[in-house]
C-alpha cells in the first residue's frame, strides 16, 4: 500500500497550521493535548471475550461476539502479543482494560471468588514495562453462578454473597495494578440481571443490587489507586422486559455513593446517545466512564467508526474541560475481521474524534451562540467539516513514530501472515 512521504506530510501541515491560526487554533498545542489524553483499550476484542479463565467454556449472561475470523488469541501472552502489536500502530500511550476471566491461574481451578492479585502479576509486570495503566471489571457472566441471569440482585443469598466477594476481590486487585503501576485503575461493575419477560417485582432486585452495592463498596480503597465505576443498561439478551441495573437506579447510586457513573454507547434505546448525557451528568458527578462502542439496532458492541455520534462524544468532553474527569474507555468486539485491525480502527477513531474537537474555536462558537448569532454558529461549524484535520492527523502519527494514513494495515497484514496464521 502506498504511503505519505515525511516530506507530504510536512508540508501538509504547514498549511493546515496557517489555516486554523486564523481561527485562532494552535495546532501544535493541541497535539500536546491530545498526546495526554490516555483511552483504556479492551482486552476482550483480542480473543472474542473468552478469558484464560476456562478454555472449554462459552460466553453466557447477554454476551455474544460473532465471526470465526482465524488467528484469535488462545493464552495471555499470545495477547500481550496482539495488544503490543495493536499499540505500535495506535498514537500516543494509553492504557488496557482487563476483565476478571483474563487471569493466568496456571492450570488450577480458580474460582471467581478466589482470585488474588497473584493471578494478575504478569499483567501488572508488562504494563509496568510498556507505560500502560489498567483498568479492571469483575466479570459476573459466562458461571453456572449466572446461569439464571441474576448476580448481585440473586434472590439466594448464598449466590448473591458469591458475587459479592467476586466484586470484592476485584477492587483488592484494582488496588494492587493502581499501587503497582502508579495510577488509579478504574473498576467497572456491570451486571446482566434482568427478565426475559415482564416481572411482577421491579423493587425488591433493586434493593438487593443496593444492598450488594454497599458491602462491595464498604473497604475503602484510596482513590490514588482505585475508583469505582457502576455501569447501566437498558435491556440485553435474556433481559428484553427489565434489567435491574438501570440508568435511573445508577445515576442515584452515582450521585448518593459518589462512584463513577459508566455510560455505554451501546446500553441505551436506540434513539439515545451518550454524548447528550455527558454535560447532564457531569452536574452532579465529579468523574465519568465512557464506554464507547457502536449498537447496530441493539447493543452489537460494533467497532467503533468515525461517525457523528462519535466526534458529538469528543466535542463533550473536550468543549466543557471534561477532560480530566471523564475515563474514556472502549467496548466492541467483532469476530469477523482482523481483531487487531479492529483494534486499530476503533482505538484511532477515537483519538482521531478527539483531535477534531481540540481542533475546534470553541471560544468563538460559544460567544456566538451567547450572543444569539445562530447563522455564524452553524457557518463555521460547517466549514470545519471541511479543514484539514486528516493533515494534523498524519503529522501527529509521523511526531509519534506509528504508520500514517491507512499504512499501518500493511504491518497488520504481516502480523497475520507470520503469526496469527499459525495459531489453530
Amino acid at each position: 500500500m502506498k504511503n505519505l512521504t515525511e516530506n507530504q506530510v510536512m508540508k501538509a501541515y504547514e498549511i493546515a497550521k496557517e489555516q486554523y491560526q486564523m481561527w485562532g487554533i494552535d495546532t501544535d498545542k493541541a497535539l500536546e493535548k491530545l498526546k495526554s489524553i490516555p483511552i483504556s483499550m479492551h482486552c476482550w476484542q483480542g480473543d472474542d471475550v473468552g478469558g484464560f479463565e476456562n478454555p472449554d467454556s462459552g460466553l453466557t449472561g447477554g454476551i455474544q461476539a460473532t465471526g470465526n475470523y482465524p488467528g484469535k488469541a488462545r493464552t495471555a501472552d499470545e495477547l500481550r502479543d496482539d495488544l503490543d502489536k495493536a499499540f505500535s500502530l495506535i498514537p500516543g500511550k494509553h492504557r488496557v482494560n482487563l476483565h476478571a476471566i483474563y487471569l493466568e491461574n496456571d492450570g488450577q481451578k480458580v474460582d471467581r471468588d478466589e482470585i488474588e492479585p497473584k493471578h494478575f502479576e504478569k499483567w501488572a509486570k508488562w504494563a509496568k514495562e510498556n507505560g500502560l495503566g489498567l483498568d479492571f471489571n469483575p466479570t459476573l457472566f459466562s458461571h453456572p453462578k449466572a446461569d439464571d441471569g441474576f448476580t448481585l440482585s440473586h434472590p439466594n443469598k448464598e449466590i448473591r454473597d458469591f458475587w459479592i466477594e467476586h466484586c470484592k476481590r476485584a477492587r483488592k486487585v484494582s488496588e494492587y495494578f493502581g499501587k503497582e503501576l502508579g495510577t488509579p485503575t478504574v473498576t467497572n461493575i456491570w451486571i446482566p440481571d434482568g427478565y426475559k419477560d415482564v416481572p411482577v417485582d421491579r423493587y425488591a432486585p433493586r434493593q438487593r443490587l443496593k444492598d450488594s452495592l454497599d458491602q462491595i463498596l464498604a473497604d475503602k480503597i484510596d482513590s490514588k489507586y482505585n475508583l469505582d465505576a457502576v455501569e447501566s443498561k437498558l435491556f440485553g439478551i435474556g433481559s428484553e422486559s427489565y434489567v435491574v441495573g438501570s440508568h435511573e437506579f445508577y445515576m442515584g447510586y452515582s450521585v448518593k455513593n459518589n462512584t463513577l457513573l459508566c455510560l455505554d454507547a451501546g446500553h441505551f434505546h436506540p434513539t439515545e446517545v451518550i454524548s447528550n448525557k455527558i454535560s447532564a451528568c457531569m452536574i452532579y458527578l465529579e468523574e465519568l466512564l465512557l464506554h464507547v462502542s457502536r449498537p447496530v439496532r441493539w447493543d452489537s458492541d460494533h467497532v467503533v467508526l468515525l461517525d457523528d455520534e462519535l466526534q458529538a462524544i469528543a466535542q463533550e468532553i473536550v468543549r466543557n474541560e471534561f477532560l480530566d474527569k471523564v475515563h474514556i474507555g472502549l467496548d466492541f468486539f467483532d469476530a469477523s475481521i482482523n481483531r487487531i485491525g479492529a483494534w486499530v480502527v476503533g482505538t484511532r477513531n477515537m483519538i482521531k474524534a478527539l483531535l477534531m474537537a481540540l481542533l475546534e474555536p470553541t471560544k468563538t462558537l460559544k460567544q456566538y451562540e451567547l450572543e444569539g448569532n445562530l447563522t455564524a454558529r452553524l457557518a463555521l461549524l460547517e466549514e470545519l467539516k471541511a479543514f484539514p484535520w486528516q493533515a494534523v492527523w498524519n503529522y501527529y502519527c509521523l511526531q509519534q513514530g506509528v504508520p500514517m494514513a491507512a499504512a499501518w494495515l500493511e504491518d497488520v497484514k504481516q502480523y497475520e501472515k507470520e503469526v496469527l496464521s499459525l495459531r489453530k
